[in-house]
């Protein structure tokens, strides 16, 4: 796949979303196939039992429960104690997470420009909402220049890069700086990123994976490490339209754009159609692989409209209501 010839890089927040697309994410919210219980009280609305203002339900009184929540009306008709259960607010976190390898630097439209798009599209709903959000990116490099950093320096200096406990609207430029100060480059080795990742992982919450999962070193390993352990693991697989139906042909030399490797091939109709009938396959084990682990997979075309992902397929799949 070619490189994307002379991309124009985001630099700032309406770089990432523009206003009708912010007026299609106002009225979403963040939701999760899962219960989870989160450290601050938030807008959410939880199985958890509390004591805020909402009752939800009764249980008999055993011994050590607290006496001010006994139900007197109950034991004045049953001569039974009972306790008042009530339904808690609870926020939900969400942590972002952005392939930059050298391979997401290609099609038309460019693969990583989408991805940086629909992250940030899922972060301002999870921030004015008031949830817990977290952005990673895996691999690449600085953006712009090393000696003109742009936006908040970011927490690992290794193969990933973080940005941690944002809340509020105000922290939304903070995030659209964030993902613009970086550009796809280089190799990544996955399984190590993701065991970084796993072991910087705080809390619970909603994990949303942005990549094209084309790794050398294989997803499996990787997704192992992250799947589980409190956390709903949301897959995003974009391809380019390119990648999807190939239109090159001739003798052509093929140099890998990660690690320089190359390859001398002729392009013919066969040799095309049994691309096609790899990718399908490849992209078949990858939701198996998914399926097995409870994850959620989508495979999305960098051309398909930010609004339609997320308004649409994304609350089909359970990442937001």
């Amino acid at each position: 796949m070619l490189r994307t010839p002379s991309i124009s890089r985001p630099q700032r927040l309406e770089d990432l979303l523009s206003t009708s697309l912010i007026a299609r994410l106002d009225p979403l919210d963040l939701a999760s196939r899962r219960v989870f219980f989160g450290k601050l009280k938030g807008e959410r609305r939880s199985k958890k039992r509390g004591h805020s203002v909402e009752f939800a339900d009764h249980r008999p009184y055993v011994s050590g429960d607290d006496l001010r929540h006994i139900d007197w009306n109950i034991f004045g008709r049953l001569d039974k104690l009972f306790l008042k259960l009530f339904l808690e607010e609870e926020d939900l976190s969400l942590h972002v997470v952005l392939d930059a390898s050298a391979s997401t630097d290609c099609g038309e439209p460019n693969k990583f420009f989408f991805m940086q798009r629909c992250a940030m599209a899922l972060g301002y709903v999870g921030l004015v909402n008031l949830n817990r959000v977290a952005a990673t990116v895996m691999g690449g490099t600085p953006y712009p220049a090393p000696e003109a950093p742009a936006g908040p320096a970011p927490a690992d200096a290794g193969p990933i890069k973080t940005l941690r406990d944002l809340r509020g609207r105000r922290r939304v430029h903070d995030l659209a700086r964030f993902l613009c100060s970086i550009a796809p480059g280089g190799t990544l080795s996955f399984r190590k990123a993701a065991e970084r990742l796993a072991l910087s992982r705080r809390g619970k919450g909603v994990m949303v994976i942005f990549s094209d999962f084309f790794f050398k070193d294989g997803y499996d390993d990787g997704l192992r490490l992250l799947s589980g352990h409190g956390y709903d693991l949301i897959l995003i697989q974009v391809l380019s339209p390119q990648e999807v139906d190939p239109s090159i042909t001739g003798d052509l030399r093929l140099k890998d754009v990660e690690d320089a490797e190359t390859a001398e091939v002729t392009i013919s109709a066969p040799l095309l159609k049994r691309y096609k009938a790899n990718l399908a396959a490849y992209n078949q084990r990858l939701r198996e692989f998914a399926l097995r682990r409870d994850m959620a997979v989508l495979t999305v075309k960098s051309d398909s409209p930010v609004d339609v992902l997320v308004a649409d397929q994304l609350r089909r799949v359970g990442v937001l209501k």
